[in-house]
């Protein structure tokens, strides 16, 4: 969620499968740059049972905006093995990365669904959290239900 620095308020980070299901969930204030979440996200996704071979513990490719074009970025997920789609600023437009941004605003759509997560009432980040992991649960288990 976009937010304007300087400004009081949370922002919710999130990583999700090509299909919307959420598999790594953060949270940080609306003055911190959204480039600071990359690298907890991407340690905090769980390893993925796949139907044949051993379980992925990476994603294979990730895509992103222009609020993660920093080099420090491109060269530590490379160094994961970690293709890269990151919207290059004053060159493209996010607009080239449509199909995946969709999936992001979503499942976000999805999150503020979720009454306790629309304002934020707590004022302990933790608890915050836990909320948006528990939505994120809920998500999974209603989209794997069907």
């Amino acid at each position: 969620m976009s937010v304007d620095r300087g400004k009081y308020g949370s922002k919710i980070h999130l990583i999700t499968q090509r299909t919307g299901l959420p598999l790594s969930v953060g949270i940080s204030g609306a003055n911190v740059h959204d480039s600071q979440a990359l690298i907890p996200l991407v340690k905090g996704i769980p390893p993925i049972r796949s139907r044949r071979g051993p379980r992925r513990r990476k994603p294979e490719k990730l895509h992103a905006d222009k609020g993660y074009d920093y080099s420090h970025l491109r060269r530590w997920l490379s160094q994961r093995g970690i293709r890269h789609r990151i919207a290059r600023k004053g060159v493209e437009t996010s607009q080239r990365l449509g199909q995946h941004r969709w999936t992001i605003e979503r499942t976000m759509a999805w999150l503020a669904g979720y009454r306790r997560l629309h304002r934020r009432y707590e004022r302990k980040a933790e608890h915050f959290l836990a909320f948006t992991s528990l939505a994120c649960t809920l998500i999974c288990y209603r989209r794997l239900a069907k």
